[in-house]
């Protein structure tokens, strides 16, 4: 979806683009900017087998593809990239997922090898954003010194205020960033886009992330996070009066209204300032 972005709702909105050609825009002390690059090289793509410690990734990796959201004041970036999201894969290993045609689809072929699928292949991740804080360490240079961070977020009740999402306000920005895509061998679908995975004919998988900050200009803002996992097998699905077509879940929003919840967390991050 392309979203014209008109610059007067933007100022009305207290907001501005960002400079230097970057596609984001600056609000309320957060930067908000979405980096979408090319595909890795094939160097590249060893050199993160190598640290990934894996001879797998998916077909298609956008390694330098991002979504940053950042608190100017505080130096607190959350991120979203690649590496990070299969490292996350990586970690947690989940079993392959069979589908129908496994005696037939048990190996793919490598130059002078066969590999047995006995990783997930669906590239999985349990990934929710990547945190770092970001210190201007000579305001003269402008040099920025970055380091890795464990941001404090509590578990919570509140909610993320859906309804609010949907009134009529006009969208001062929007875009998708694709971090990796692969299709499976024609056996489905893996998108992430921190929205949605398919196998086609198996199984449905959704791990869903939202945050979400109401600018409060007399408070320090609070960002909510918001983790769903969702996931059934089509069995599963048709057993409980919904369709089996795989084409009937090819839109998110319908998925998240029929695939019923495995985990649920939300976590506020209070953001102050300055650290």
């Amino acid at each position: 979806m392309e979203v014209e972005i008109d610059e007067k709702e933007l100022k009305a909105a207290g907001a501005e683009p960002l400079s230097d050609g970057r596609r984001g825009l600056r609000i309320h002390g957060w930067e908000i900017e979405s980096r979408k690059r090319s595909i890795l090289k094939s160097s590249d793509h060893l050199l993160w087998e190598q640290k990934l410690q894996t001879s797998h990734l998916p077909e298609m990796v956008f390694g330098e593809s991002s979504l940053v959201l950042k608190h100017v004041n505080s130096g607190i970036k959350i991120h979203f990239n690649a590496f990070d999201a299969l490292n996350g894969w990586k970690q947690e290993a989940l079993p392959p997922v069979e589908v129908p045609a496994a005696a037939k689809w048990k190996f793919r072929s490598k130059p002078l090898q066969q590999v047995i699928l006995d990783y997930d292949y669906t590239f999985t991740t349990p990934y929710c954003g990547s945190e770092t804080i970001e210190i201007d360490t000579d305001y003269g240079r402008g040099e920025i010194s970055q380091r890795t961070c464990n941001l404090h977020w509590e578990d919570c009740e509140e909610k993320i205020d859906v309804v609010s999402l949907t009134s009529k306000e006009p969208i001062l920005f929007y875009d998708e960033v694709v971090l990796y895509e692969d299709e499976l061998a024609d056996n489905g679908v893996s998108l992430l886009t921190v929205k949605v995975l398919r196998v086609d004919g198996v199984l449905m998988r959704l791990r869903d992330t939202r945050m979400h900050c109401v600018f409060d200009v007399s408070a320090n803002p609070i960002l909510l996070r918001e983790s769903c996992w969702r996931e059934a097998a089509f069995k599963t699905l048709s057993a409980i009066g919904h369709p089996s077509d795989p084409a009937a879940y090819s839109d998110p929003s319908i998925i998240s209204q029929r695939l019923p919840i495995i985990k649920h967390k939300t976590q506020k991050l209070k953001v102050a300032d300055n650290l």
